[in-house]
């Protein structure tokens, strides 16, 4: 167990208040004690001494507090936060189109921004599912576990079904805006085109550009035509083959406004490489800080301090406390 100082030059005062006492003792007077009579000359002597010595101990030990002593003992290490990010995900009828084998559009995307999130362990994370409309599934957290749980349960049918894009995105921009945090970042994912909500994309980018807030969106679904459902019925989804109503250059607007960035996937495996790209974009400026836990002693020190003077006053007003003659 190392000792350490916080404040060392206090230290140096003591041997000046050493060689003050030994000047003073050099020139002070002996006094005579006529009640000592019953004592031996050389105990009268030492207990008659003993006040002096004990305030030069007060002064010592009050110095040695000031200097701060403690010891080192556990490492803590400390972690800065990463980027916040908000996933905005599309759950309307649309993502059930099966243009991504083996699975369809919003099962695949589930997967990706599962593993997008695994690989982030640092950054608080919220999710947004839009449709018709759109709600806040999970707010940004870094406690990941009840993000996943959460990203599993996201299915078609949670919401009104229809696309709004702006509501989605505001709600997301919402999320993040009083988030403390030098860069933020929302991942807008969508299939279709903004047909329903109150409020306009292009209006909810600007917000998002006001707050510093960059957007980077994901225009889901294959070219040409897909396999999409078009209604239910008593066994289940029909499907039928219709041309993919995307509308990229909205998408490209949002991200053009933001400072961000607009990408098409047209399977898993470029949903996999768009993440992977995002991830590489939005650097997490995640630092690690080591901080050591002192034993402070101070106040032990001080304690003694306190003692001593304690003492000296109770030496002084008995009668063993004059130095005799």
């Amino acid at each position: 167990m190392t000792l350490q100082w916080m404040h060392p030059l206090w230290l140096a005062g003591i041997p000046v208040v050493l060689l003050l006492a030994v000047l003073a003792a050099r020139r002070s007077p002996a006094v005579p004690l006529p009640r000592a009579e019953r004592l031996t000359e050389r105990a009268v002597g030492w207990l008659g001494r003993a006040p002096g010595l004990l305030r030069l101990l007060a002064l010592v030990l009050l110095l040695v507090a000031l200097a701060r002593p403690r010891t080192p003992g556990a490492v803590v290490e400390e972690h800065t936060n990463g980027v916040p990010i908000v996933v905005a995900i599309d759950v309307s009828s649309s993502m059930l189109a099966e243009d991504f084998p083996p699975q369809n559009r919003l099962a695949a995307a589930k997967r990706t921004v599962g593993d997008f999130v695994a690989q982030r362990p640092d950054d608080p994370i919220g999710l947004v599912a839009l449709a018709g409309e759109a709600l806040t599934v999970v707010p940004v957290t870094t406690y990941h576990p009840v993000l996943l749980a959460a990203l599993r349960d996201l299915r078609v049918g949670l919401l009104e079904d229809g696309t709004a894009i702006g509501d989605g995105l505001a709600i997301a921009v919402n999320r993040l805006r009083e988030v403390p945090a030098h860069d933020r970042v929302v991942i807008l994912m969508s299939d279709g085109e903004n047909n329903r909500g109150s409020i306009e994309p292009l209006q909810a980018a600007q917000a998002a550009a006001a707050f510093g807030i960059q957007v980077y969106t994901i225009g889901v679904g294959s070219r040409g035509v897909a396999r999409v459902p078009v209604e239910r019925g008593p066994n289940g989804l029909r499907y039928a083959q219709l041309p993919v109503g995307l509308d990229e250059q909205l998408l490209r607007s949002i991200a053009r406004t933001t400072g961000g960035r607009y990408f098409r996937a047209t399977d898993p495996a470029t949903l996999r490489q768009i993440y992977a790209e995002i991830g590489r974009l939005v650097k997490s400026p995640v630092e690690t800080r080591r901080r050591v836990l002192y034993t402070e002693w101070y106040l032990p020190v001080l304690a003694l301090a306190a003692a001593a003077l304690v003492l000296e006053w109770l030496l002084r007003g008995s009668r063993w406390g004059v130095v005799p003659g």
